[in-house]
């Protein structure tokens, strides 16, 4: 089994150094020590939250903070493609469940958008700040348990017209956007993503994705696809697409 992965302050471990011994503390410290009860002598490793992990071995334990033992340092660089999905808002906890399956799998980036046909709407400021915190917390977790050691950039409210402007940019950066439709005829399979610099995916609420905004996303420069022969909850679709690009990337070789 790997060792469990906690993320540390970021400019005490960046500053940190083999053979030091070093504080885990906060909430992290306290879900090390009270949550997972590390003991003296085992083993963990501890990131920075973007690329930097230090491996390590528990000294003490005192409340909710660790001491460890810093032993390796490994810096992991990005990999292009850079993976980002746009996931319209769903009801009930789909879209969250998105966000967690989407970080385990490896995506980069994830941009929550209120699509026409959301039934979860976060008009209210206050409703959409609380929301974006959660879905930040379960990417984080979600890190966490896959011991990925780079956090997904869980991006604020994007609408529509934010969701155009991102592809636009994209595809004139060499990168490839994909809009995923159950009507499309094209398979995502069919597409190369090993010369994109970036690839975004679009994926819709329940009720699908508007034609309007299909329209608008293909005047974009983004390419309609389809992901297989039957048609996935908007929990599962994104995890799914962002599967098959990590694969025909070469990012899973």
């Amino acid at each position: 089994m790997t060792d469990p992965l906690f993320f540390a302050d970021v400019e005490r471990l960046r500053a940190a150094a083999i053979g030091e011994v070093f504080e885990l503390d906060g909430p992290e410290g306290h879900h090390a020590a009270t949550v997972r009860r590390l003991v003296v002598g085992e083993k963990l490793d501890l990131s920075d939250a973007a690329g930097l992990v230090f491996s390590a071995t528990v000294t003490a334990v005192r409340g909710h903070v660790l001491q460890v033992e810093l032993l390796t340092r490994s810096v992991f660089e990005a990999r292009e493609p850079r993976i980002t999905v746009v996931q319209a808002l769903a009801k009930g906890d789909r879209d969250e469940l998105a966000v967690q399956t989407m970080t385990e799998v490896g995506v980069d980036a994830i941009v929550p958008w209120q699509a026409s046909r959301s039934i979860v709407r976060w008009d209210d400021p206050a409703r959409a700040e609380k929301a974006l915190a959660r879905w930040r917390s379960t990417a984080r977790e979600a890190a966490k348990q896959a011991r990925r050691p780079w956090l997904v950039d869980v991006r604020p409210l994007a609408t529509t017209r934010d969701v155009t402007t991102r592809i636009e940019s994209v595809v004139g950066n060499k990168g490839v956007a994909v809009v995923l439709h159950e009507a499309a005829n094209r398979p995502l399979t069919d597409i190369a993503f090993t010369d994109s610099s970036e690839v975004v995916l679009v994926i819709g609420p329940e009720g699908g994705i508007a034609d309007d905004e299909v329209a608008a996303f293909e005047r974009a420069g983004a390419i309609t696809c389809r992901l297989g022969p039957t048609v996935l909850r908007t929990s599962t679709a994104g995890t799914v697409a962002a599967a098959i690009v990590l694969a025909n990337s070469g990012r899973w070789t």
